[in-house]
């Protein structure tokens, strides 16, 4: 059980495959356009139920459920030799 309060994540169907435009490619146009939205969840609910979150700004959503008290996992990515030097090489630049 998710108490009311509980910061989620919900995933809603912004426009399903019969509404998606026609000038999309073709793998795109077969999968429904989807968002995720993080929130407190407004009642009592359980994963993979239908909920209403209100977002940080107050924004009220609809979704089902994916997540609970889902975190921040991104990253700039895995270190490229090739830039290393960029801040290097434009303060030289500079001078």
């Amino acid at each position: 059980m998710i108490k009311k309060g509980t910061w989620v994540e919900i995933e809603e169907v912004v426009l399903e495959v019969k509404d998606r435009a026609s000038n999309i490619p073709i793998e795109t146009k077969v999968t429904p356009l989807k968002c995720w939205i993080r929130g407190n969840c407004m009642e009592d609910c359980v994963l993979g139920e239908y909920v209403e979150v209100k977002t940080n700004i107050g924004r009220i959503a609809k979704g089902i459920v994916v997540e609970v008290e889902p975190g921040y996992y991104h990253t700039f990515g895995k270190y490229v030799s090739e830039i290393s030097n960029i801040g290097i090489q434009a303060k030289e630049m500079i001078k």
